[in-house]
Formats: structure tokens, C-alpha cells, sequence
């Protein structure tokens, strides 16, 4: 496989990018996707959120209240770093375990993770940074998810920076334009993918924890 790890800042339309690359023939790998599906009603990792945070996250039909949450992780710092300990290594593991499933075809692999630069992993073929302004990121995040301008602005301050996200890239989609302009930058990585040498045997592990900030 051909191992590409894909981020950018919440609001930055990383997932159009993924999904335009998978119509390209990508498979892809989605942290937030994954993170859903754990969170559904019934999930043993529900209970567990259940219990640290209090049961009001949970809806009467036992869907998690994802707003109520974010609202308690995001006003606390020491509720971040636990959801952060209950959530991550959930979902690292589905992602392991997805990744291994196409580890020796000649597929290319997006690895879709919103926090790759807090969080990196090894032996990457290549990153792309998907990139906007913040000031999108804010009205964007207000458009589409109904959230106040205080309240983006507090989500976007947890994440890396821009300057952070770039530095780490390989390729950089600047995703502030059009969809015409956005479909030609895609084109653009998909070729550039395709070329890449094939991933090691490591490739995609998640490197020590020593090494890299975790943050949501």
C-alpha cells in the first residue's frame, strides 16, 4: 500500500478532500467516521464516557449528545486529556485493524486523522494539509454546525495551529476557493500519490507518545 496521511483544522473541509479522493480510487481510513461508530447506542464505549462524564450526555433514545460533551470537554482542561484517553485508543485500534486489511495491496491508503500533527504516525509515504484561514474555519463552523463565533474559536485554539499542520506537509490544499479550484488541487495529489514508493512494514504505527502533544 501507498500510506498517505490526510488532516487539517476543524471547518477546513478535510472531508470533501476524502471523499473526492476516494471517488479517485483511495481507500480511506476516517478517524471521525471511526469515532462515531463507537459512539453509537449501545456501545460499550458510550458507558465509559457515561460514567466519567455523567449520564446527561446520553440522549432518552441513547444516542450521545456530541454538543454536551464537547461543551464539558472543551471548558476543562482535565476533561479533555481523559476523553482524550477514552476515545484515542478506540479508535486507534479500528484504524490499526483497517489498515492491516490492505496493508499488502497496492491500494493507495488515506489515513483521515483531524489530529495527525499532535498525534503523528510512522513511516507516512507522504501528508497532505488540507488548509484554510482561520477566520473560514469560524464562519464555516458557525454555517454548518450552528456554532457560536466564541465557541469555534475555542475549538480552533485546542487544535495545531496552521503554521503547525504546514510545516509537516507534503502537499497542501488550499481549500478557501471554489470546488473547481479545490477538484484541480485534488487531481494534483492524486497523481503525485500514485508515484510514491510503497509504505514499510511499520508503516503507519503510532510513534511514543513522548514525542508528540496530545490534544482534541
Amino acid at each position: 500500500m501507498i500510506l498517505i496521511g490526510l488532516t487539517g483544522g476543524i471547518g477546513s473541509g478535510k472531508s470533501t478532500v476524502s471523499s473526492l479522493l476516494a471517488k479517485r480510487g483511495a481507500v480511506i481510513i476516517d478517524a471521525d467516521a471511526i469515532t462515531r461508530e463507537l459512539q453509537q447506542p449501545g456501545a460499550p464505549l458510550l458507558g465509559v464516557l457515561a460514567e466519567r462524564f455523567g449520564a446527561h450526555i446520553i440522549a432518552a433514545d441513547g444516542s450521545l449528545i456530541r454538543e454536551e460533551l464537547r461543551n464539558i470537554a472543551f471548558s476543562d482542561a482535565d476533561a479533555l486529556k481523559d476523553l482524550n484517553k477514552i476515545v484515542h485508543p478506540a479508535v486507534a485500534t479500528e484504524m490499526d485493524r483497517r489498515m492491516e486489511e490492505v496493508r499488502n495491496t497496492d491500494k493507495v491508503v488515506i489515513l483521515d486523522i483531524p489530529l495527525l500533527t499532535e498525534n503523528p504516525r510512522k513511516g507516512l509515504c507522504g501528508i497532505v494539509v488540507v488548509d484554510v484561514p482561520v477566520e473560514v474555519q469560524v464562519a464555516r463552523l458557525g454555517e454548518f454546525r450552528g456554532m457560536k463565533e466564541e465557541d469555534a474559536r475555542a475549538v480552533i485554539a485546542k487544535q495545531a495551529t496552521r503554521e503547525e499542520r504546514t510545516k509537516i506537509a507534503d502537499q497542501v490544499i488550499d481549500n478557501s476557493g471554489d470546488l473547481e479550484s479545490l477538484q484541480a488541487q485534488v487531481d494534483a495529489v492524486w497523481q503525485w500519490a500514485q508515484q510514491l514508493p510503497p509504505a514499510t512494514e511499520d508503516a503507519g504505527t503510532r510513534e511514543d507518545k513522548s514525542s508528540s502533544n496530545e490534544k482534541s
